[in-house]
């Protein structure tokens, strides 16, 4: 029985631990979310009001899936008055070059919306020199295209394991789930930190993604695509 207790115990903490909701980040002026369909129907004024500043889209996925409330989400965040950005979830089994085109042909980058994002955290059975190889097509192709170098999206591990020392000239958002900040290797800043996906906010139903930025807010505007900045070298 003694051992059974301790177990039933052990179990009750890791339910509560792993369903413990995700509180803001005090010591960060510049508070973000990034959402997809998942988060279904958002209310973005409201969220707006809950003290966020900026917030990531999903808008493609391969080839050929774009997700299916993209549209809704862009228009209602420029209109909302918090900075947007979108971001595409790439494949590496697939062709770069279409993958790219898709994310071309789907967002429409305005001045004032972060420069697009490049979502890797899968293997899809691909050894990292291609996966290297195929991410460095689709960047050229979305920075040509729009006049603005993307940002790279991975967690933690897989940016140390299969991008270090590959992509030192792009900014990076990182994934780790914890309240000790991300460390790269090479010793590199981070400029976004996505610390947790249980976060609750007015104008979403559900969990959503936190994040925030290395910066001032005045920072984070100055990343942006803007008439106050050329387009050539925003984001760089």
């Amino acid at each position: 029985m003694k051992y059974l207790a301790i177990f039933v115990g052990l179990l009750v903490v890791s339910f509560f631990s792993c369903n413990q909701v995700t509180e803001k980040m005090p010591d960060f002026e510049v508070h973000g979310i990034d959402v997809s369909h998942y988060q279904s129907a958002i209310d973005w004024p409201v969220v707006a009001g809950e003290g966020i500043d900026f917030g990531f889209v999903k808008a493609t996925e391969g080839q050929d899936l774009q997700d299916s409330i993209f549209c809704e989400n862009w228009e209602a965040m420029k209109q909302a008055g918090i900075i947007r950005g979108a971001y595409h979830f790439f494949r590496p089994g697939t062709s770069a070059v279409e993958q790219a085109l898709h994310f071309i042909g789907t967002v429409n980058l305005e001045y004032g919306d972060l420069p697009p994002v490049l979502d890797i955290e899968v293997l899809d059975e691909v050894n990292t020199d291609l996966i290297v190889t195929r991410l460095k097509i689709w960047l050229e192709m979305v920075e040509d295209a729009y006049g603005i170098r993307p940002v790279i999206y991975t967690n933690m591990k897989y940016y140390n394991q299969h991008l270090a020392d590959h992509f030192s000239d792009y900014k990076v958002w990182i994934a780790r789930y914890s309240s000790s900040k991300p460390m790269l290797s090479e010793e590199r800043d981070w400029q976004f930190w996505q610390y947790g996906n249980k976060g609750q906010l007015r104008g979403i139903d559900g969990p959503v993604d936190l994040n925030v930025f290395r910066g001032t807010y005045q920072d984070l505007r100055a990343l942006t695509y803007s008439p106050y900045s050329s387009p050539s070298t925003a984001g760089n």
